[in-house]
Parts: C-alpha cells; structure tokens; sequence
C-alpha cells in the first residue's frame, strides 16, 4: 500500500539546501529523484585535478548544447566525443579515456541509497526522472539501489530534457501519478522550477552535502 504523507497547510521556505514548495493541504504519495549528483556522483577524492577540469561544464548552469543534446538521444557517444574534442582542445584518446573513466567511476552515494530504502519501507512509490545518456544509464541501472524505484523517465529514451516541460508530463502520463501526490528532488533549480510551475512539490538537494539534504528529507518525510 502506498504511503501517504499528510501535510496538511504546510509551507516551507528555503532554509540551506532545503526548498519545499507548494506544500499546502496535500497528500503525498510519490517521491521522484534525479540521478546524477542526488542518487549517483563520483568520488572527487578519486578524481585527477585534470578530470575535474575535463568535466566541469557539468556544473555550470546550463550545459553545452552538445551534451544536452547527448542526454536527449539525439547524438551518438561518438558523435559527442568528437564535440568534445572540440570544445576542449584535446586529443580523441583523450576523450575516451575520460569519456570511460566518467562512467566507470560512478557511485551510488550512500545517504541517498540509505534514504530511499528507507521511503521504500515506509511506502512511497519511488521513481526517476533524469537527464542521461544511453551509456550512463546502462551503467547506472544495474546497481542495487536501483530496485527501488517502481519505474524511471530517462531522458534519452524519450528525446526530452529537464527543464523542459514535456519531460514531467511524460513522467505524470507515463505512471498515472498526480502532480499534487508528487514530491521531485534535483539538485539544479531551473529544473525544480519546471516541476513547481506544473504543481509538483520540490526539493533542492544539496550534492555537496548529500548527507544534510538527506537528513533534512528523512525529518519532513519519516517524521
């Protein structure tokens, strides 16, 4: 049976990574997570100085129009690495190394797996809704944390990108789910935007302190 978290005329304001918002008279069924920096992340102490540079158009505020064009399933791995090549000055070798090394070093971060087995337990139905390549999803899918999630909106697989609209429509369409039943949890808050602009609650995690972000979802939604 699914959990049902009655909030009551509730409304929290933004307090550190925390960013509830249309908290108001609902009841709460559904919590969705992005992947990437909430669910999974690489370890920086793992990381060289130069993978780190590599990478850190990941996270500026908008992407570059090649890897979001990655993530929506529009561009081939090969065809992403060539612009990447571009965009960085550098050798193909290069890019590949990087390109496998970025897969391979993705973890599951151990507050939010803890978290979710825990909302799990307790009832709600779990889903995803990310931006991401065919590559790192395939990856990704196969670690145990995995398993509990009732269903997942990728967004390779559907040739649509957060923030856009269409993605959170796809999501609430795909599984039946209400917007008002619905809690969503990125770490990016043009796309906590979107979801509260359709009437989804939202979170705004913190991916440099995954554990108090976890620890403040644990209080609102266990008690």
């Amino acid at each position: 049976m699914s959990k049902i978290l009655r909030l009551g005329k509730i409304k929290l304001t933004l307090v550190s990574a925390l960013d509830f918002s249309y908290l108001c008279s609902m009841e709460l069924r559904n919590i969705v997570f992005d992947l990437g920096g909430v669910v999974f992340a690489r370890d920086p102490k793992k990381c060289s100085e130069d993978f780190i540079s590599f990478f850190s158009f990941i996270l500026a505020p908008e992407m570059p129009s090649f890897w979001q064009e990655y993530d929506r399933g529009t561009l081939t791995l090969d065809e992403v690495k060539a612009e990447l090549c571009a965009y960085k000055g550098c050798d193909m070798a290069v890019c590949d190394e990087y390109v496998a090394t970025a897969i391979a070093m993705q973890e599951e971060i151990s507050a939010t797996k803890t978290l979710i087995e825990e909302l799990k337990a307790a009832g709600y139905d779990l889903y995803v809704l990310s931006n991401m390549s065919r590559e790192f999803i395939s990856f990704l899918r196969k670690f145990p944390v995995y398993r509990n999630f009732r269903g997942d909106v990728i967004s390779c697989e559907v040739h649509a990108v957060k923030p856009e609209p269409e993605i959170y429509k796809i999501l609430l369409s795909k599984f039946g789910i209400k917007p008002s039943e619905t809690l969503f949890i990125d770490d990016r808050r043009a796309n906590t935007d979107t979801a509260a602009s359709l009437g989804i609650s939202t979170f705004l995690f913190d991916h440099r302190n995954p554990e108090k972000s976890c620890d403040d979802l644990r209080k609102l939604l266990l008690g």
